[in-house]
């Protein structure tokens, strides 16, 4: 079974591919300074289409998380803990991401993660462990 993945465009290919290099890139919008993600061609804020590739800490807040107890896929065999994350400079940039490098009953609301990444296909998708792992 071949695990799925995200389809990698040539409006998207600058997040899904970052972790190649292992950093976290988003828009910003250079007039306003917001982060924006999903990307879009114009800010959201104040609908400026100057927008730039802008790389973050790729540290993050746990702001909810579950954990899974049913396998769907082969290659994630449970129990693991799926989180919203908000990102250090941006909290509200949101990411749902795996808490990796932690034992499920170890993941709280507002534990410091950072990123790491798995290249699944062409993407490198972003996962996050606690900070100092």
């Amino acid at each position: 079974m071949v695990r799925p993945h995200p389809a990698v465009t040539k409006e998207n290919a600058f997040f899904w591919t970052a972790g190649a290099e292992g950093v976290l890139r988003f828009k910003r919008c250079t007039e306003c300074a917001l982060y924006v993600h999903p990307p879009q061609p114009r800010c959201p804020r104040c609908l400026s289409e100057a927008i730039e590739i802008s790389e973050v800490s790729g540290k993050a807040i746990v702001a909810t998380y579950t954990v899974n107890h049913h396998q769907w896929h082969p290659e994630l065999p449970p129990p693991y803990a799926i989180a919203i994350v908000e990102i250090a400079e941006a909290p509200y940039v949101r990411l749902t991401a795996r808490i990796v490098n932690c034992a499920v009953e170890d993941v709280v609301i507002g534990m410091p993660v950072t990123v790491l990444f798995e290249q699944v296909g062409p993407a490198w998708i972003p996962m996050f462990q606690p900070e100092g792992c």
